[in-house]
C-alpha cells in the first residue's frame, strides 16, 4: 500500500514517523519546500511542495491531510474526487456543511473518509468504554473532562474549541454511544486571536451530561477525565493511560499495557482500507463533532443553549 502525507508541521511529524514505520509512506507534501525536502530525505521518499505536482507524479492508495483546519476541505475534496481514501486530522472541516459535502463524495466514490479523533484509540478510553458497554459499574451518568496547557504556538486559525475541546466532544459521544440534544457553553480569550478558554456542557437524553473544560492558560499539561457511573467513579488520565476505579468497597487501579494511540489509529485506517477491520471514526462522527463545536461557539456568543437534532 502507498500512502502520501500532506503537511508535516505540528502533530503531522508523528504521522510521518508511524507511516514510515509501517512501510507505507510513499511521498511527502508540504507548502514549506525546505521542510518537505527534510522529511523526504529523512524517510527516503519523494517530496513535493504542492498537491497537484504530487498527484501528477505519484500513484497512491490513500492520503493523510495534516494541515491547518482552513485547508482541510479543499485538499480532502480533491483527493476524494480522485477516489483516494482520506484521513483528515481533526477537526475534519471548519464548517459542518463542508464535512457533509466530503461525506457524500466519499460515499459516491466508495472510499474511506475518517478524521483524527485519537482518544478513541487511547487504552484508557477503551477500558472505560468496555466497562460502560458491559455496565460493570452500572449506567454511565456523567462525564467530566479537563484538558489544559499553555497556548501552542503553531495553532493560528482556530481557537481552543476546534483544536482541543473537539477531542472530548467526540470522546463523550463515543462513551455514551449517543449524540447530545443540547449544548451550552461559555468561552473567552486572553492571549489568543480566538477563544483560549471554554467550558461546554453537552446534554444527552435521560439527563446524562458531559462537562468539558479546556484552556490554553494553565502552565502545566493536564489531560484527564472522570466517568461517573451508578456504582463507581472511574478516573482516567489520557497521558499516563492510568485508570482508577473507586467504589463503596475501595479503590482499584487495573493494570494495562501502555500503547501509542496514534499508532493504533493509523493501523485501524490501514486495516479498514484492506477490508480487515471497520473504521472506528466514521465521517458522520466527525461531522457531528463539528456541528457541536459550531453550536458551542454560537452558545458562548449568545449566552443561550443551542438545541441540536443530530443523527
Amino acid at each position: 500500500m502507498n500512502i502520501i502525507q500532506i503537511g508535516t508541521g505540528g502533530f503531522g511529524k508523528n504521522h510521518a514517523r508511524i507511516l514510515s514505520q509501517f512501510g507505507v509512506l510513499s511521498a511527502i507534501c508540504d507548502a514549506d519546500e525546505s521542510r518537505a525536502e527534510d522529511f523526504g530525505k529523512k524517510y527516503s521518499v519523494n517530496h513535493y511542495s504542492s498537491l497537484d505536482s504530487l498527484m501528477n507524479s505519484e500513484k497512491f492508495d490513500a492520503a493523510f491531510v495534516c494541515t491547518p483546519t482552513s485547508t482541510h476541505f479543499d485538499l480532502a475534496k480533491k483527493l476524494l474526487e480522485h477516489k483516494k481514501n482520506v484521513f483528515v486530522e481533526k477537526p475534519m472541516t471548519y464548517l459542518s456543511r463542508e464535512g457533509e459535502d466530503l461525506l457524500k463524495l466519499a460515499k459516491k466514490n466508495k472510499v474511506i473518509l475518517t478524521s483524527g479523533y485519537i482518544e478513541r484509540f487511547n487504552p484508557a478510553v477503551s477500558l472505560v468504554k468496555e466497562y460502560v458497554k458491559t455496565k460493570k459499574y452500572g449506567e454511565l451518568i456523567m462525564l467530566e473532562f479537563h484538558r489544559e496547557n499553555r497556548m501552542p504556538n503553531h495553532i493560528k486559525d482556530v481557537g481552543i474549541i476546534y483544536d482541543t475541546s473537539v477531542h472530548d466532544i467526540d470522546t463523550a459521544m463515543w462513551l455514551f454511544d449517543d449524540v447530545p440534544e443540547v449544548v451550552f457553553a461559555r468561552s473567552g480569550k486572553i492571549r489568543h486571536e480566538h477563544e483560549d478558554f471554554a467550558t461546554i456542557m453537552l446534554g444527552f437524553k435521560d439527563n446524562r451530561v458531559a462537562i468539558i473544560s479546556s484552556n490554553w492558560i494553565t502552565p502545566i499539561r493536564v489531560r484527564k477525565f472522570n466517568a461517573v457511573c451508578g456504582d463507581a467513579i472511574i478516573s482516567s488520565d489520557f497521558i499516563t493511560q492510568e485508570v482508577k476505579i473507586e467504589t463503596s468497597l475501595g479503590a482499584e487501579i487495573p493494570r494495562k499495557e501502555m500503547e501509542e494511540p496514534l499508532l493504533l489509529e493509523i493501523k485501524n485506517f490501514i486495516s479498514a482500507i484492506e477490508g480487515k477491520d471497520n473504521i472506528r471514526v466514521k465521517a458522520e462522527d466527525a461531522v457531528n463533532t463539528t456541528k457541536i463545536a459550531e453550536a458551542a461557539l454560537l452558545s458562548s456568543q449568545k449566552g443561550t443553549p443551542v438545541y441540536l437534532d443530530l443523527k
